[in-house]
């Protein structure tokens, strides 16, 4: 008989998540991702000056609001014909660079990795370092005064967590690094941004904030600090857990799901804007022996609302879609639309951009044995992580030479003002996935905006077909042995990075008993 329990919320991070599975013989048999929380950002704009859309949008999120930013930038870009030169892109990808470099690293250290690690093995930790040995102190102590708090896991450690003491104690070390590095790359957006978070900087045709060379000398020797960490560190711990550990869950492709990949692209590295560091393309049913990457098409992508709280409504364009809610609608059970790519349901994040870039890194250990899932999104985040740093140095001397040039320009002045009428949108490949704004102007106002974000894409309920959603799909078949400790299933559903957050409880669905864990 199978059994249906819920974690409700699911995440570390910002936002409300509620997973339900259905297990039946120690596996899941079914799944139903609900975003529980309306997001009514697009109804406030309505009637809006365009131009507050990037500072308005940014607040969609504390975490990611810079990605945002720059969505709605791009879509007004393109409402209001606006140029952007050289120079503007070229802040605009050190700003969102140092997004990319405090933003997987965040989600490894502090979002996942205690999914795997047994963190009480710190206590037979025999080595001679110093400082491992004051964390492990630390803990210790912590244990006997019963308040781990943030690093004892919520579940119960299972045949894949990591129990070697040496690899726990430096991988705790690393998370208490890693938050320092976080903090110095919100500094490095900062610079150009003018704060964090929130920045100031972005707008339709560029960016506001001349640079000077103090500024580039700067970003630079904090990007030499990065560099360090995330060649020495971060990757490397990456490795380990994936190719050590950790191994046998990737061969088995844990949490893989519809095996369909999209990306926008990101990151221009020339002034026409023809190459990126991270390319668009679409994968359909991937056949990792071939893959095949199909041109990106905007005009493909709809969104169904079948079994969201919202008006009932064919699926449609994000240029038509509405955000009239009906919570009493019958069926529904997220606040999360379904958007869809030719009528297919998508995963998009940093396993997308590396499989459509058709990466050799990913590519050499899919060739090893490693399949799409869980772990090799870790994997694919580290790869992107370096791949972004190394762009950054090329950034920072493309903009010093910028500066040279008589009649250096960082914004399109001559496409300040709305136009009459318009319509744009702006595409934008954030570290959790693809992500699109839509507007169109009339009368020099917002007519309509709407947004569809990663988590949008990856966390969609089923559409009006009765197609289940990325994290729907990806649960099928995860082996479950005790529903009193799903740790698989949260592995699975984190590795996509939701941006979603809270405390996490079970509900035994014969008892209605909850059963609560201690928050990381």
């Amino acid at each position: 008989m199978a059994k249906k329990i819920t974690i409700d919320p699911v995440t570390r991070i910002e936002g409300h998540l509620k997973i339900e599975v259905e297990i039946e013989g120690g596996k899941v048999k079914n799944a139903w991702s609900s975003g529980t929380m309306a997001r009514g950002f697009e109804a406030l704009l309505v009637d809006k000056d365009p131009r507050d859309a990037p500072y308005v949008t940014s607040r969609f999120c504390g975490v990611c609001y810079s990605v945002h930013q720059i969505a709605s930038a791009r879509a007004l870009d393109a409402a209001f014909g606006a140029k952007v030169p050289w120079g503007g892109t070229l802040l605009r990808n050190l700003v969102m660079g140092a997004q990319y470099i405090y933003d997987h690293p965040l989600h490894f250290y502090q979002l996942s990795a205690l999914d795997y690690i047994d963190i009480m093995a710190v206590a037979n930790y025999k080595g001679k370092d110093k400082d491992l040995l004051a964390i492990k102190d630390k803990i210790v102590h912590l244990v006997k005064s019963k308040d781990t708090y943030p690093l004892t896991p919520r579940y119960k450690p299972d045949q894949f967590s990591v129990k070697d003491p040496d690899i726990v104690i430096t991988a705790v070390k690393h998370y208490i690094d890693a938050m320092k590095m976080h903090a110095l790359a919100r500094n490095m957006g900062a610079i150009w941004g003018g704060r964090t978070p929130h920045y100031q900087n972005i707008v339709v045709g560029g960016v506001t904030s001349y640079p000077d060379i103090n500024q580039v000398a700067r970003f630079r020797t904090m990007l030499d600090e990065q560099a360090k960490f995330i060649n020495e560190v971060y990757i490397p711990d990456v490795l380990t857990f994936g190719t050590g550990p950790l191994w046998e869950l990737a061969k088995m492709g844990l949490g893989g799901g519809h095996y369909n990949y999209l990306s926008y692209g990101a990151f221009e590295k020339d002034p026409e804007g023809k190459s990126f560091v991270f390319p668009a393309g679409v994968i359909m049913g991937l056949n990792p022996a071939n893959i095949k990457v199909d041109p990106f098409d905007h005009k493909k992508i709809t969104e169904s609302v079948k079994y969201a709280w919202y008006k009932e409504n064919q699926p449609v364009h994000p240029y038509r879609g509405e955000q009239v809610f009906d919570l009493n609608k019958k069926e529904a059970y997220s606040f999360v639309k379904a958007p869809r790519y030719d009528g297919k349901p998508m995963e998009v994040g940093p396993l997308a951009r590396m499989l459509v870039a058709k990466n050799p890194s990913i590519l050499g250990l899919v060739a090893k044995g490693a399949k799409p899932g869980a772990v090799a999104r870790h994997a694919a985040r580290a790869i992107e992580t370096k791949l972004v740093v190394d762009a950054c140095y090329q950034w920072c001397d493309q903009l010093l030479t910028e500066m040279t040039k008589p009649g250096f320009k960082i914004h399109d002045t001559a496409h300040w003002e709305p136009p009459t009428e318009g319509m744009g949108a702006g595409f934008y490949d954030a570290p959790r996935g693809a992500l699109g704004h839509w507007i169109e102007i009339k009368d020099k106002k917002i007519k309509n905006y709407q947004a569809v974000v990663p988590s949008t894409w990856n966390a969609s309920p089923r559409d009006d077909k009765g197609v289940r959603g990325q994290y729907e799909e990806s649960l099928n078949g995860v082996p479950v042995p005790d529903p009193e400790n799903p740790i698989n299933v949260v592995r699975v559903i984190r590795s996509f990075d939701p941006c979603l957050a809270c405390a996490i409880h079970l509900i035994d669905p014969k008892t209605n008993k909850i059963r609560k864990f201690l928050m990381e």
